[in-house]
């Protein structure tokens, strides 16, 4: 029997490195995310198995986690932009995420959200994709930071040739700069 990672395990991977620490438990994680604490450790476990999370350093290999976003992510989890939808924004319609990473949103076409079920009232308009895994919109409202790193692989899993390069660069200043500044700051 073989493992193959899941859309869940890679929404874990992003909440363990949006923590910014690695003494983070599985419970944290899981209730974090909304998924069970077994299915939390399963899931830690594919990572594992996949060269994407160290059990014995309890952390994820960023580098690698970068490689498979970047290069992997989205033939494994392709994403389709659906029809213009109210929800949550993700991507570039998140003003903050386009200004850092010199990405300019000009119409409701650049928009892409996480469609909200009929009769609730979204955040944004735009073009609707779901997300990487059903619980990301409730546990992106949590935490702002991972909400940006769910929005950033959302663009890189479209793969429109305009904005998946400057998602791509902006994972790997997340991912591996901050690594590194964190690193220096304990060495």
């Amino acid at each position: 029997m073989g493992l193959h990672l899941k859309p869940q395990d890679v929404v874990l991977a992003l909440k363990a490195v949006a923590t910014g620490r690695r003494n983070w438990t599985q419970t944290e994680l899981a209730q974090a995310v909304f998924v069970s604490p077994s299915e939390c450790n399963e899931g830690l476990k594919r990572l594992a198995a996949c060269h994407l999370f160290d059990r014995g350093e309890n952390r994820i290999i960023r580098a690698n986690l970068l490689e498979f976003l970047v290069h992997g992510l989205r033939y494994v989890f392709p994403a389709r932009l659906g029809d213009y939808r109210s929800g949550v924004p993700t991507g570039f319609a998140l003003r903050d995420l386009a200004d850092a990473a010199g990405v300019m949103v000009a119409d409701d076409e650049d928009r892409v959200v996480w469609p909200l079920a009929d009769g609730e009232i979204g955040a944004a308009f735009g073009r609707a994709i779901e997300p990487l895994y059903k619980t990301v919109p409730r546990a992106a409202e949590h935490d702002p930071e991972f909400h940006e790193y769910l929005a950033l692989i959302d663009m890189v899993r479209i793969g429109r040739s305009h904005e998946s390069p400057a998602a791509c660069k902006e994972l790997e200043m997340r991912l591996i700069n901050e690594e590194k500044q964190r690193a220096s700051l304990f060495s």
